[in-house]
């Protein structure tokens, strides 16, 4: 924050960064809240389904990663979905106990998020509440007429939220999210395609996305080009996204 010989505070990272007011702020279920942004910076925004913005949280060097969910650039909004039990202690939470409808929320695009694979003939998914949004972007532009499957994980049936695709839905039920060797046996039970021409998306938490794709390649024959992984967190390691 800085000065002007006037005496009126301005935001230096907020004419810098991209952002909006915050309009609207929804509790899909109780561990996420999706948050939408809404202002003319938005307006002709352009994004790719799976990518990230780094939020800033209270100051231009406390950012915070997170996965767009949904936009519409005509009409100059942005929603985000925030997952608030994975770092209690993070700022990722404190902003979401903090923030309310008309607060100004900046960021910048980050390129490092899911990438697209268009060409796949089918594709499967794999990640807990973590990957969900993500998920979401990417899914909404799946043609409905290419398969679909995968596995989304949640602590309980009422963490899940709802996705444009189905995925088989699966609950820890206060079991860890990492090192989930619950994930690796639902996507054993899976009756998937022939790993040619598919495209496998895995998401969340880093050691259960590696045993994920390890059994995928050593058990289903999976190429490991054909999979994309995205780790977000794993225990006490900070600063992943």
């Amino acid at each position: 924050m800085a000065t002007t010989d006037t005496g009126a505070r301005f935001d230096l990272g907020r004419m810098l960064l991209s952002g909006g007011r915050v309009t609207h702020i929804d509790h899909l279920a109780p561990t996420s809240t999706r948050i939408r942004m809404e202002g003319p910076k938005l307006v002709g925004y352009e994004w790719n389904p799976g990518d990230h913005i780094r939020m800033r949280m209270s100051s231009i060097v406390t950012l915070r990663c997170f996965s767009i969910w949904d936009s519409d650039p005509v009409q100059g909004w942005l929603d985000v979905i925030v997952y608030d039990r994975k770092s209690p202690d993070g700022p990722g939470l404190q902003w979401l106990n903090t923030v309310k409808t008309g607060d100004y929320a900046a960021f910048f695009r980050d390129t490092r998020g899911l990438k697209r694979r268009p060409d796949a003939t089918w594709y499967l998914f794999a990640g807990e509440e973590t990957a969900a949004p993500g998920f979401g972007s990417l899914l909404r532009e799946i043609d409905p007429e290419v398969p679909v499957v995968g596995v989304h994980q949640a602590n309980t049936v009422g963490d899940h939220i709802e996705l444009p695709r189905e995925l088989t839905r699966v609950n820890r039920d206060g079991r860890s999210a990492a090192s989930s060797t619950d994930m690796v046996d639902a996507i054993a039970a899976l009756d998937l395609p022939d790993p040619d021409g598919g495209a496998a998306y895995l998401a969340g938490e880093a050691r259960t996305i590696q045993m994920v794709r390890a059994f995928l390649v050593r058990d289903r024959g999976w190429n490991r080009r054909s999979i994309v992984t995205k780790p977000f967190w794993t225990p006490g390691k900070r600063g992943m996204d």
